[in-house]
């Protein structure tokens, strides 16, 4: 599967860059970031030139032009599409199995936390425990991503991953809860690779559709979690009864789930060892002027805010907040959302939970549909829709089901895939042409942590106070974030174009 460099003169890849530089401004043509490791054509003189231009990383990441690669000559076939897409369905499998890890194991946590002796706040430390786990290691794997490369990043994010199935199916062995929790937390570090993971596809997609292909494995991400349970549930009932035990390995409802996703997992690394390919980046010092537009851009980016920050840094932190919010209201009607529905909609917990299951399901297909939607609204007002469909549960004691069947839709359905998939798109648009792992990583770590702190502020206000409160709260968090896009549309439109 090895995909040859393209091998050019110096001169005449310093010429192609310069012309493609300006080119993008004008025509929004895909910077191709990356180039596919692996072993160049020694046919041609070209070769020896070309070798004096050797492999760096970028120190200057505030210098996003002098980094490009040896295949920008050859972006103009990457105007439309993906530029290597055996690459981008191997991160997909990556991100599958992140989500996967927590979605399967779903169905059997809270009988397994029972049969350990704990209660429901050890459920909620254990379902924390593996957003924790991502939040340690989000922003150290993005950097790694360009230090080391993607293929020994994920590979060792893999292995982690591998390690925490095996811990998980001994944590009955072993009895304790505390054990559960520290399986979980290895879980969250192994697949805590989504800056990783949207790095590459910001790398290899272009600008103007790279908020399409963000909702692409956003979509893969979304069904790990909401899809994958069915799994989990058919393990529950084929082994509802049973209790294999070969010494230190036992076989039931609660170590299947486990022993299911290790196969997945090291089926996943040799995946990755024998189709993924490397990608690295060229630092080439050309003497190319900038564009008036480009030139505009960073005077603005570069410019001081009244706190004290540029304009670019309010940006970049203004995304990650928006998404906090987001990600934040979605978990805290993931945690209350069958608990509202039988006090607030007299609705059975099962028919609650297929509700929610069908609405995830259709936010599957419109994190597919990002292509078109994309084609007729721009990200702030794809965001600015999103979040104002969060703000939907009506409040009172009585309501029609009808109206949580409408509200899970608005949430699940829209109000959330749109919504956080404009945020991802938006965000990678700002960074730009600068190494992107490190920022996708603390980005993904807010998400996990704002995971960990909604559920458990939403658990305190809906039993110290009442559910309308939290939903006060929610409201007036989701409205503060529209009126912060509102607020800052035009430059953040201005510095993603």
């Amino acid at each position: 599967m090895a995909t040859p460099s393209y091998n050019v003169s110096l001169d005449l890849l310093s010429s192609a860059s310069h012309q493609e530089i300006h080119s993008h401004q004008q025509s929004d043509a895909p910077y191709v970031a990356m180039e596919m490791a692996g072993p160049r054509p020694k046919s041609n003189q070209n070769e020896k030139i070309f070798s004096d231009v050797p492999p760096v990383i970028d120190k200057d990441e505030t210098d996003d032009g002098d980094s490009v690669a040896v295949s920008i000559v050859s972006s103009v076939m990457t105007a439309e599409g993906i530029h290597d897409w055996t690459g981008f369905c191997c991160v997909c499998l990556v991100v599958l199995i992140g989500d996967m890890s927590r979605g399967v194991m779903f169905p059997s946590m809270w009988p397994l936390v029972e049969s350990l002796g704990g209660s429901q706040i050890t459920l909620g430390y254990a379902v924390a425990a593996f957003s924790f786990g991502r939040v340690l290691v989000n922003p150290v794997f993005g950097s790694w991503s360009h230090q080391i490369g993607y293929t020994k990043t994920l590979l060792m994010s893999c292995s982690i991953l591998f390690v925490g199935t095996l811990c998980y199916a001994q944590t009955q062995n072993v009895g304790r809860p505390e054990f559960l929790i520290v399986s979980q937390t290895i879980l969250g570090v192994g697949s805590g690779t989504l800056g990783v993971t949207r790095a590459f596809v910001a790398d290899v997609t272009a600008k103007r559709q790279r908020t399409t292909y963000m909702a692409w494995i956003t979509a893969v991400q979304y069904a790990g979690f909401t899809v994958t349970p069915f799994f989990g549930a058919l393990f529950n009932f084929a082994f509802q009864n049973n209790d294999y035990q070969y010494g230190i390995f036992r076989l039931n409802m609660f170590t299947a789930p486990a022993y299911f996703m290790a196969c997945f997992v090291v089926g996943t690394f040799f995946v990755l060892i024998f189709f993924f390919q490397d990608r690295h980046r060229i630092c080439i010092r050309k003497e190319a002027k900038k564009s008036k537009k480009r030139a505009a851009m960073e005077d603005i980016a570069n410019a001081v805010t009244w706190i004290g920050i540029s304009v670019y840094d309010c940006c970049i932190l203004g995304c990650m907040l928006l998404n906090v919010s987001t990600k934040g209201s979605i978990s805290s009607f993931e945690t209350l959302g069958i608990s509202i529905a039988q006090s607030h909609f007299d609705m059975v917990a099962s028919r609650a939970g297929m509700i929610v299951a069908t609405c995830g399901t259709m936010g599957v297909c419109a994190l597919l549909s990002m292509g078109t939607l994309s084609n007729h609204f721009n990200d702030v007002q794809l965001i600015s829709g999103g979040i104002a469909s969060l703000t939907t549960i009506e409040e009172g004691i009585r309501n029609p089901s009808w109206r949580y069947f409408v509200a899970m839709f608005l949430i699940y359905s829209i109000g959330f895939p749109i919504g956080h998939t404009a945020v991802i798109g938006l965000f990678s648009k700002v960074v730009g042409r600068r190494p992107q792992g490190a920022l996708l990583g603390w980005f993904a770590s807010a998400g996990s942590l704002a995971r960990m702190f909604f559920p458990i502020m939403s658990g305190y206000v809906a039993d110290y106070k009442d559910v309308e409160t939290l939903f006060c709260i929610l409201t007036g968090v989701l409205f503060v974030s529209i009126a912060f896009v509102y607020w800052s549309r035009d430059i953040l439109l201005f510095l993603s174009s």
